[in-house]
């Protein structure tokens, strides 16, 4: 029981910083989660391919929870959803598909050096100038193409990446906040389909996986994840945003550094 309610309160945590600040949730839960399943000798040749799957799999019940919230808030552009998903799709299922290719140390590696990168960007907070509007189809789908690939590393929904861009072509940032979460959901769901399309036939994976999709702890995350997602979402509008990206952005470096440490480079 101790692990289901490891996972249930990571899961209220997580949840309730996937409402607060656009984000999916995954990468944060995925140092986390290889901790978790360390301890419990889960597949130890596997352990961030499972944490990574099982990541990305609680974005699609987050995500969705907490696009339902903004969207009910007016904070979703769906015009720009539309226009920047496929590329985004794209891209994280072709680093989740072929996750399973690349050894234990690599995503490590790729996980903690893009995390890192990533909080900098949180943490440096400046807004691009505005351009007047989005750039053509062709351009769109070849910078999403690229953030998908991040997002499919990392389990991640990306909006340290769409967030950014969307304000640097006029979206206003709440707005942005919102839409990089509407992005978030579909990146979850092409992402989830990829881990379990690599782990499908990796043998000795624990009882109860689905390919790299560890179920028992994603019951329990989505279980509180889905409580608290909304709640988030509705504080956005109330506390300063800003402020709070930045402490996450601290969180997220301590946390790559120490899946550098524990995979990449212990």
């Amino acid at each position: 029981m101790i692990w289901i309610a490891a996972y249930l309160f990571f899961g209220a945590v997580v949840g309730l910083l996937a409402g607060l600040l656009g984000i999916g949730g995954g990468m944060t839960l995925v140092p986390i989660l290889s901790a978790l399943f360390a301890a419990q000798s889960l597949a130890p040749g596997y352990i961030v391919h499972l944490a990574l799957g099982t990541g990305m799999a609680s974005m699609v019940f987050t995500s969705f929870a907490s696009v339902r919230e903004h969207h009910r808030l007016g904070s979703v552009e769906w015009p720009v959803v539309r226009r920047l998903v496929p590329g985004i799709l794209l891209g994280s299922f072709a680093a989740s598909a072929a996750s399973g290719w690349f050894s234990q140390h690599t995503l490590a590696v790729a996980y903690g050096l893009i995390a890192i990168a990533g909080a900098v960007q949180m943490v440096r907070s400046a807004r691009p100038r505005a351009a007047r509007t989005l750039p053509g189809i062709g351009w769109v789908t070849f910078w999403m193409f690229g953030i998908g690939i991040v997002c499919g590393l990392m389990s991640a929904g990306g909006a340290f990446l769409t967030v950014p861009f969307m304000v640097y072509c006029g979206v206003a940032v709440r707005t942005a906040i919102g839409t990089g979460a509407a992005l978030g959901w579909p990146v979850a769901v092409f992402g989830t389909i990829g881990y379990v399309i690599s782990g499908w036939s990796v043998p000795g994976l624990p009882p109860g996986s689905l390919g790299f999709v560890y179920l028992p702890a994603l019951a329990a995350l989505v279980a509180a994840s889905m409580v608290f997602a909304p709640i988030g979402a509705r504080l956005m509008h109330r506390l300063p945003v800003l402020m709070l990206r930045r402490l996450f952005a601290v969180l997220l470096i301590g946390l790559a550094l120490k899946m550098l440490y524990s995979y990449g480079l212990g």
